[in-house]
């Protein structure tokens, strides 16, 4: 039998903490590599990958059991659209990840001993930076459903490894989070993008993860609907799906 969902606020608690750690670990991390990599900007984002992707294995693994660790709003719209979450969870869940990332920029800072918020300053712009979010997002939602479908214990690795391969294969280095690139756009540090740029972003994030549907549905078609949540894995006689 599938375990009961747990009540929305415990959800929504797993939802703000996962992606404040999320964004801590991006943002601390790049100033850590910035400050030690001496001007090498490849060994900077080679240091901020390694613990992007680290964490996700461990937040995915840790609150998936307990809200589906979206900590991604296009994550959260996808699995609305797909059935598998209620509409009226949506809007609750995309506040506390976009709160939570927030959270987390001012969590870095702090341990850094910079000021807790600063506008992002940094450029990333253009096309190609678009198309790349796009890229991005679509590979890592692609990467979510098939998992799901076939994998659903491997979910965290899959998600982890997506993010860690796709910092280098993408010109953008892979936002591919809505929340993420807000809070990412209130620090000035290796981490950062201009405030202004974030919509930008935001938007080519929701298209990639749109397009992904129709054809994750095409590639890993469902003998029965999936359970509810993204990375929630319940104990049977099989491991299965139901951030």
């Amino acid at each position: 039998m599938r375990q009961a969902p747990a009540p929305l606020p415990r959800r929504l608690l797993a939802e703000g903490l996962g992606t404040a750690l999320l964004v801590a670990t991006v943002v601390g991390s790049g100033i850590m590599a910035e400050r030690l990599a001496g001007g090498n900007m490849a060994i900077a984002l080679l240091c901020n990958t390694i613990p992007t992707g680290a964490i996700l294995v461990v937040i995915i693994t840790i609150f998936g059991p307990v809200s589906g660790a979206h900590f991604n709003p296009a994550v959260s719209l996808v699995f609305a659209a797909r059935g598998e979450m209620a509409w009226r969870e949506v809007l609750p869940y995309i506040a506390v990840q976009c709160a939570g990332g927030i959270a987390g920029t001012a969590v870095a800072h702090l341990m850094f001993d910079l000021v807790p918020l600063a506008i992002g300053i940094k450029p990333r712009e253009g096309a190609s930076q678009l198309f790349a979010e796009a890229v991005a997002t679509f590979t890592l939602v692609l990467a979510i459903l098939g998992g799901l479908r076939y994998a659903a214990a491997a979910v965290p690795w899959l998600v982890g490894l997506t993010i860690t391969a796709a910092y280098w294969f993408t010109a953008s280095t892979s936002f591919a989070n809505p929340a993420v690139t807000l809070a990412r756009g209130l620090t000035t540090t290796f981490a950062g993008i201009a405030i202004n740029d974030v919509p930008g972003f935001v938007l080519a994030q929701l298209v990639g993860a749109a397009i992904a549907v129709p054809v994750s549905m095409t590639l890993f078609p469902a003998a029965e609907r999936a359970p509810s949540g993204v990375m929630r894995a319940e104990q049977s006689e099989e491991l299965a799906p139901g951030e």
